[in-house]
């Protein structure tokens, strides 16, 4: 007798996962071997690992935090993240790095693969993950953003099953970087929320209380933190590169490891960026009060309008930024109830983009030239679209569903005969 094939399409599913993560990542690393290429970057997306990050390890294995480095902006969490190649003796820190990065990356491809394949789901989000993080070249590799996203996804995959596993991992992804905090806004209301963020707070403040008693300054960041400002890929960096080409006497330099603009009017850029963050903080919460109608996608999508509200009024958008929207897109695709379909489209043409914004034609970007220019309008066009949209979309699939009554019968006229019996 021969067997039923229906089962063998998964299976097949599966392999081609492993077969475009195989591939892709592979081509991921050729990129980052070849990092000293002028098309790739002439080495400074490895840099950045080699020479800060390990120059950060050495100071964070004497048990303090970088607290006279104005580089340093991250919150205590991102200490042991730093810290964590030293598990890996045999290897250099960069290559250590680098692995641990790739094991990060495995990690959130198999959540989203056995949440895709759960009933009712879909495995369109372990695709989506897969495809979409080499858009970003090899930058993803030599940032600790995968390690982040991880915890962020892990959190949202847990909710169904435990509340206060969603909470911690969502407390820990926060001390490393802030934004896995949001990740909590769109729970259910009632016994869930209560649950995840009681959990939540309980985690974060006995990991701050650990991290404060192995190391000393660690919220030295935030001193360092207040000082950014505008940085050249940000929404107020690309109409000051627009004001650039019209002869504003502003102009571009490193400060607080990133390329900024200083000049006149930058601070009321800044500030009118922190007002927006602001707005969109305020109109989250008006969602959450105003929110009557949950499925079980809610929670991912609200996620995603979040993170991608804050990130588009950010004084700062590099280009890892975009790992965290491919990955709570991704999140969200598992579900066949998401809202958030067409935003994901419009992540991975940003997350194209941003590849030519950096590393390929940085140069450009610095010096505000027209393609450079055009470059930034274009990634923070679809930034800006994917960030309303999301929020409409969201919105709306929070109203209850209208049921409609049914039609009432039509009225029939009494014939004659009945009008006129006695």
């Amino acid at each position: 007798m021969t067997r039923p094939t229906a089962p063998a399409a998964p299976t097949a599913h599966l392999l081609t996962l492993a077969a475009g993560w195989t591939a892709s990542r592979a081509l991921m690393l050729w990129l980052l071997v070849h990092d000293d290429l002028p098309l790739l970057g002439g080495g400074s997306v490895a840099r950045e690992v080699q020479r800060l990050y390990f120059r950060w390890y050495g100071v964070l294995a004497q048990g303090t935090f970088p607290a006279d480095d104005r580089l340093w902006q991250y919150p205590p969490g991102a200490g042991p993240v730093l810290l964590s190649p030293g598990l890996l003796p045999a290897l250099t820190y960069f290559e250590a790095f680098v692995a641990l990065t790739l094991a990060a990356d495995v990690l959130i491809l198999l959540a989203l693969t056995r949440a895709g394949r759960r009933p009712g789901r879909s495995l369109r989000g372990a695709g989506y993950w897969t495809a979409g993080l080499p858009l970003l070249l090899q930058v993803p590799l030599a940032r600790y953003d995968v390690q982040v996203t991880a915890f962020a996804v892990i959190s949202l995959l847990t909710l169904s099953r435990s509340p206060r596993a969603c909470g911690v991992f969502a407390a820990l992804g926060a001390l490393v970087k802030v934004w896995p905090a949001l990740v909590l806004l769109g729970m259910p209301k009632g016994r869930t929320t209560r649950s995840a963020w009681t959990s939540a707070t309980v985690t974060a403040t006995a990991a701050l209380a650990l991290l404060a008693a192995v190391f000393s300054s660690p919220f030295s960041f935030l001193r360092q933190q207040g000082g950014r400002g505008v940085q050249i890929e940000s929404f107020g960096g690309t109409a000051l590169s627009l004001a650039t080409r019209a002869g504003w006497e502003g102009r571009v330099r490193y400060q607080y490891g990133a390329m900024e603009f200083v000049g006149p009017h930058v601070p009321a850029v800044a500030a009118l960026s922190l007002a927006l963050t602001a707005v969109v903080f305020g109109l989250l919460l008006l969602w959450r009060v105003r929110a009557r109608h949950w499925t079980e996608a809610t929670p991912f999508d609200a996620a995603l309008t979040a993170v991608l509200l804050f990130t588009v009024t950010s004084r700062v958008i590099s280009p890892q930024y975009l790992v965290w929207l491919l990955g709570l897109a991704a999140v969200c695709l598992t579900s066949r109830y998401t809202s958030q379909r067409p935003v994901a489209w419009l992540l991975l043409a940003a997350a194209a983009v941003s590849g030519l914004d950096y590393p390929v034609l940085y140069a450009e970007v610095v010096h505000c030239t027209w393609t450079g220019v055009a470059v930034m309008v274009v990634r923070n066009g679809l930034l800006a679209a994917a960030a309303i949209l999301s929020f409409v979309r969201l919105w709306r699939s929070a109203r209850p569903a209208v049921v409609p009554l049914p039609a009432a019968s039509p009225v029939r006229p009494l014939p004659e005969w009945e009008l006129s019996a006695p």
